[in-house]
C-alpha cells in the first residue's frame, strides 16, 4: 500500500487516540468480560454477549488505527512550500464565478474537517488545488456542475 500523508498533528492525534483505546478503553472491556463471566452461563448473558461485542468493535479499531500509523508518511511543517500548493498548505481561493473567497487547509483523508476548514488532499477541491500557483485557475467538477477557482494565496 502506499503511504498515506498527513502533518504531524494529525498523525500525534492518531497515535494519541490509538494510546487512549489500548491503555484506557481495552481494560474497562476486558473488566465489563470478567463481570459478565460471574453471571454464570455465558448461553444466556446479554452482558456478556455485549462485552465481547464491545471488545470486537475495539480491537477493530484499534488494528485500524495501528495501520493508518503504521502506512502515514508525515509532512513536516518546514517541508510545506509557499510557491505551489501540497499537502500542510493553507490556500486562499476565490470562486470566479461569484468572488468568494476561502482559506482551506490540505490535510490527510483521517485529518479532514469541513468545519474547521481541513479538506482531504484526495477530495475534489484537494486534486484540483494540488501543484497550483498563486495566480493558477482551477475547475472542480461538482454535483452542480463545474467550479472554476483562482489561486489567490499561499500561506502554512
Amino acid at each position: 500500500m502506499e503511504k498515506k500523508k498527513m502533518s504531524r498533528e494529525g498523525y500525534e492525534n492518531l497515535k494519541a487516540q490509538l494510546n487512549e483505546l489500548i491503555t484506557v478503553q481495552r481494560p474497562e472491556i476486558a473488566q465489563k468480560l470478567k463481570e459478565a463471566r460471574s453471571y454464570g452461563d455465558l448461553s444466556e448473558n446479554a452482558e456478556y454477549d455485549e462485552a465481547k461485542n464491545d471488545q470486537a468493535q475495539l480491537e477493530a479499531k484499534i488494528a485500524e488505527l495501528q495501520y493508518t500509523i503504521d502506512n502515514a508518511e508525515v509532512v513536516e511543517d518546514d517541508s510545506i512550500s509557499l510557491d505551489e500548493i501540497g499537502m500542510g498548505s493553507i490556500m486562499s481561493i476565490r470562486n470566479v464565478d461569484t468572488g468568494d473567497v476561502e482559506e482551506l487547509k490540505i490535510v490527510g483523508t483521517n485529518e479532514a474537517n469541513f468545519f474547521e476548514n481541513k479538506i482531504s488532499d484526495e477530495s475534489p477541491i484537494g486534486k484540483a488545488a494540488m501543484k497550483k500557483r498563486v495566480g493558477d485557475t482551477f475547475i472542480v467538477e461538482a454535483p452542480a456542475g463545474e467550479i472554476r477557482y483562482e489561486v489567490v494565496g499561499i500561506s502554512k
